[in-house]
């Protein structure tokens, strides 16, 4: 299939699918208003979120953009207040997620409060604006992804006591999604939302799942209460609810939930229009499809025929009974066949790159716009399902112990005649349409000569083609961000997604964790020391002991006197750790204990680059 086929199947009518309207009638129903400002702003006045920064979109579709994802992108684009069905409203468009409000007899419901504090805020405004100053009386996370928690407290005040209810397991992989690996993740966001690219029809247009990710303060407000199983039922405010547990789904916790009283179906990230990651190009642990699926058939058995009306926590409604579970029946069939195809072609022997290639999608699901690749696609999902299943290995020898990328590109290079004899070749690739050979070679000649800048701005035009071709919203990020920074333009990396609330949330054993994962491990072979932790809030101890490179924590003390003793509270551990002074604690042996092991620590880099070595 060509880069530039503009749908993912190729076999369907594309002109006569961009002339249905349904989805623009969704996603404008029931419209009230938005506000007349155009920048949501944080205290000292930094932008955060742009609400007009899409007008373009009402143009036509121009050379530079699927015209698949240019649709995509005018429906996420929409921002205001809507109301779902009696009682239930949504505000979209004020980041990547939705926020939905359900009023009950004092107040309102929030459901998933955005990824920003500033932005939640706003659309809190916005709902009251319309509905009045109701209080909020409860606040509901379907998932642990922080578009969905990270606005907590911008509808929530300090000193204010309300209910927050969360799936099993939320805050476990909240935090830690957030932290462990939360540094290569924030970088590859860059490139995955395309927060930093300039908003224009060559521009960002948006990531499928919504436009982008707002830029405020990450919050977060811990569950009071837990949602530990499937049928499990809760009334709040006079609201009254209906669990579905889905966890290993779209996020390792996660939960659908159901209003009998209003017909109302909340189905969080599970079914969206769009096809989701499997994998996200971010990174994440691989989601599991066939679970997925299975949840799906199950929401549909326990709530389909139950429900009027269904909504998510991104996207636009879908309404009446048929259409609904038409809806679920389809997204519950893309995830099964993506994973019983893949499963399939793998037992033949094929690897992932190959099943990818070959997979083709039953054309009924191709002719559904909510199956499209617009955040997930078809090819990096089939290559996560392989990873669930074989890991990276493909089984070929040649690829055991492959040569890493650097010094693997100056021997490509060298065997293929040198850079001068590459480029003109290169060119020929890019004007015979070629992109994605042109890309692998030049990648070679950039990785083994980055200072090559006629090779830099060849690969970046070869990336800006394939960007511009691209359904998939998150594959467009990711090559316009490659060929602005093989410009030159990189950006600061400013996202922190371990905000003090999510540190704050972190147990002591993931705090330790943290510690350890930054330990520079040949630095610290030959390294021994122990220090006992005390925790005077929490009545615990915990005993750190560093050998072989690895710092172990054990609560099972055998006696033996550590070389220092620390007496404290968790959070003066967590100031601790940004301060690295003892300075101000009770402390029991040798202080040089806790400053060799400080100082074993690895630099983080946080703008790592990508694109070249």
């Amino acid at each position: 299939m060509s880069s530039t086929t503009a749908m993912q199947g190729g076999t369907v009518d594309a002109e006569v699918m961009l002339q249905e309207r349904t989805d623009f009638d969704n996603a404008d129903r029931g419209y009230l208003g938005s506000v007349a400002y155009t920048t949501i702003t944080d205290g000292a006045g930094r932008a955060v979120w742009e609400l007009d920064a899409y007008g373009f979109l009402g143009e036509e579709c121009p050379e530079t953009a699927n015209p698949s994802l240019w649709r995509q992108s005018r429906l996420t684009a929409r921002h205001g207040l809507y109301q779902v069905t009696e009682g239930v409203y949504q505000v979209r468009g004020f980041d990547l997620s939705n926020i939905t409000f359900v009023e009950g007899t004092r107040g309102v419901l929030v459901i998933d409060p955005l990824l920003s504090v500033e932005t939640a805020a706003a659309a809190l405004a916005l709902y009251r604006e319309y509905r009045g100053s109701r209080p909020v009386t409860a606040v509901i996370y379907t998932h642990s992804h922080a578009d969905h928690f990270g606005g907590a407290r911008g509808v929530v005040g300090d000193g204010e006591d309300v209910p927050i209810l969360a799936p099993a397991g939320f805050l476990e992989h909240a935090v830690s999604e957030n932290v462990y690996a939360g540094t290569a993740m924030n970088r590859r966001a860059i490139y995955m939302y395309g927060a930093e690219l300039p908003k224009s029809p060559a521009g960002h247009i948006g990531t499928g799942l919504g436009q982008t990710t707002s830029t405020g303060t990450i919050s977060l407000i811990e569950p009071t209460r837990s949602v530990s199983e499937s049928g499990q039922r809760e009334e709040i405010d006079g609201v009254r609810i209906e669990f579905q547990l889905t966890p290993g789904t779209e996020a390792p916790s996660e939960m659908n939930f159901y209003l009998p009283d209003l017909r109302a179906l909340c189905m969080a990230e599970n079914a969206t229009h769009n096809l989701h990651n499997v994998l996200t190009l971010r990174g994440a642990p691989v989601r599991d499809p066939r679970v997925w699926a299975r949840y799906l058939t199950e929401a549909i058995e326990r709530f389909s025929t139950r429900s009027e009306v269904l909504l998510a926590s991104h996207h636009w409604p879908t309404w009446g009974t048929r259409e609904l579970t038409e809806f679920l029946c389809q997204q519950r069939d893309l995830y099964a066949y993506l994973h019983d195809q893949t499963l399939r072609m793998l037992n033949q022997g094929h690897t992932g790159t190959e099943i990818a290639e070959r997979m083709q999608m039953p054309p009924a699901l191709q002719r559904a716009w909510h199956t499209h690749g617009y955040y997930g696609s078809v090819s990096h999902n089939v290559k996560a399902i392989y990873q669930r299943y074989m890991g990276w290995f493909d089984g070929n020898p040649a690829h055991l112990w492959e040569l890493p990328p650097e010094e693997s590109a100056r021997k490509h290079v060298e065997y293929m005649g040198g850079v001068q004899s590459i480029l003109p070749r290169a060119r020929g690739a890019v004007e015979a349409g070629e992109w994605r050979w042109a890309a692998q070679v030049l990648n070679y000649v950039v990785f083994a000569d980055p200072g090559n800048t006629a090779a830099r701005e060849l690969l970046a035009e070869v990336y800006d083609r394939l960007g511009h071709g691209s359904e998939n919203g998150t594959w467009r990020n990711f090559y316009l961000q490659g060929a602005a920074e093989l410009r030159g333009n990189k950006p600061k990396n400013t996202l922190d997604s371990a905000s003090p609330d999510v540190l704050s949330a972190l147990s002591l054993e993931q705090v330790f964790d943290s510690i350890a994962i930054r330990i520079d491990g040949p630095r610290a072979w030959d390294t021994r020391l122990t220090i006992d932790w005390r925790f005077t809030d929490l009545d615990t101890e915990i005993g750190l002991s560093l050998a072989n490179g690895v710092l172990t924590q054990t609560r099972n003390h055998d006696g033996t006197p550590a070389d220092l003793t620390v007496t404290l509270t968790k959070p003066e551990l967590l100031r601790l750790i940004s301060s690295q002074t003892l300075d101000g604690l009770r402390t029991d042996g040798d202080p040089q204990a806790f400053a060799t092991l400080m100082g074993l620590l690895d630099h983080v880099d946080r703008d790592f680059d990508i694109v070249t070595p």
